[in-house]
């Protein structure tokens, strides 16, 4: 399993930090030098979350089918061409149509696809080794959002990004496919362990109920992915609209990476013998929370940075329950194709909300649209919790579930 976890760590850095992040430094110099408004430059990010949404389930069951190994190594293959050819287009179309491109190699490489590949690895210590790798991935914007910067600024964007493909080819590629054992072999041939977990779970789910846990934790983490899609974009403005200027919004803002790398440290040591769910509820629990802070911490410097730090955690710590909750309730077997399903709505939603929420701001001001991001962290929690207490009575009825 550590062979994965690092060779997977150092992968989920380089594949989130040219691909998924990269706009958040070239932007700027892709809408100077081709005169395409930002707004546009971003519609390709958008259209590249939704051919990933689209491209979802059918990703999860090829992971299922021919194993992480195989299918991450292709997402290595589409992102590395995919960014070559952004480096070379000049027209809106062909824009559009390689971010298109780009959205599916990065299904079959980001955490989605990550997480299932680890669970094929070492289906008992899934979760453990979700957890390792998420805190790798904290990095990856960091990492690359100065290493574009750069590089921007000795060769230009297009270079930048060639550069960003070759990286790809020359540590993606040989990673994914040397560092991933074939299916579940490597478990396989091991020993079961000799103590059992601290935190035993309830049985996979099957059945209807399994198709009824699977909606309900796919809201739960829609509704959740509708406050992080607009945090994620639209941090510093949120911080500005509660009376801070835009340096200190941006040194506040900048804390959130430290919070999530936080978080996932916090779930590593302290909370590795919480039952999953349990985590769960507390990290999507706290998140209504950390709303609360930012609308009641106008010209509060220091409800502010709570609000931030809080924000950034909860954020880090879901990132590992997306991936360690499904494993509890649905089992390692068909776990890549429940986690396509399950990301398909979350997909669409990060697509789709920072244009809603926007639009919010326009027509209602920011005040209206912060509670109504508070409005969806506490659906989501109280999805969570219904979900939770749900599933306990499924599992003291036992692992049958017609």
């Amino acid at each position: 399993m550590a062979r994965a976890v690092l060779a997977l760590g150092i992968t989920q850095i380089t594949a989130w930090g040219t691909s998924y992040y990269c706009l958040g430094v070239l932007a700027s110099p892709i809408s100077q030098d081709t005169g395409w408004s930002r707004g546009f430059v971003f519609l390709g990010f958008t259209v590249a979350l939704l051919a990933m949404g689209l491209v979802s389930s059918a990703g999860g069951r090829a992971i299922d089918r021919y194993g992480g190994r195989a299918v991450m190594t292709l997402g290595t293959v589409l992102i590395s061409t995919g960014l070559y050819a952004l480096a070379h287009v000049h027209r809106k179309p062909a824009y559009l149509a390689v971010w298109a491109f780009l959205g599916v190699g990065m299904r079959l490489s980001l955490y989605d696809a990550a997480f299932a590949a680890l669970v094929q690895v070492a289906p008992s210590r899934g979760r453990m080794a979700i957890s390792y790798v998420t805190l790798f991935g904290a990095f990856a914007s960091s990492v690359f959002w100065v290493v574009g910067h750069a590089l921007d600024q000795q060769v230009g964007w297009r270079q930048t990004l060639v550069l960003f493909a070759l990286i790809n080819l020359v540590v993606c590629l040989p990673l994914h496919w040397l560092g991933l054992a074939r299916r579940e072999a490597a478990e396989a041939a091991a020993p079961p362990p000799a103590t059992p977990p601290a935190a035993p779970e309830g049985p996979p789910l099957d059945g209807r109920a399994r198709s009824v846990a699977i909606v309900l934790f796919a809201l739960v983490m829609s509704l959740s992915g509708c406050v992080f899609a607009v945090v994620s974009v639209q941090l510093v403005s949120l911080l500005e609209a509660a009376g801070l200027a835009t340096a200190a919004a941006v040194w506040v803002a900048s804390m959130k990476g430290a919070a999530q790398f936080g978080g996932r440290v916090v779930e590593i040591v302290f909370a590795r013998n919480l039952r999953a769910i349990t985590v769960g509820r507390i990290a999507v629990g706290l998140l209504p929370v950390s709303l609360v802070l930012l609308l009641t911490g106008a010209g509060s410097l220091s409800l502010v940075v709570a609000f931030t730090l809080l924000m950034g955690a909860c954020q880090g710590v879901i990132t590992i329950v997306r991936g360690a909750v499904p494993l509890v309730m649905f089992g390692a077997r068909g776990y890549g194709a429940v986690l396509g399903v399950i990301a398909t709505p979350v997909l669409v939603v990060n697509a789709a909300t920072p244009t809603a929420f926007a639009w919010i701001v326009d027509r209602w001001g920011w005040p209206a649209a912060r509670v109504a991001l508070l409005a969806s962290a506490a659906v989501a929690w109280l999805v969570m919790e219904v979900m939770a207490h749900w599933y306990e009575r499924q599992g003291r009825r036992g692992p049958a579930n017609p």
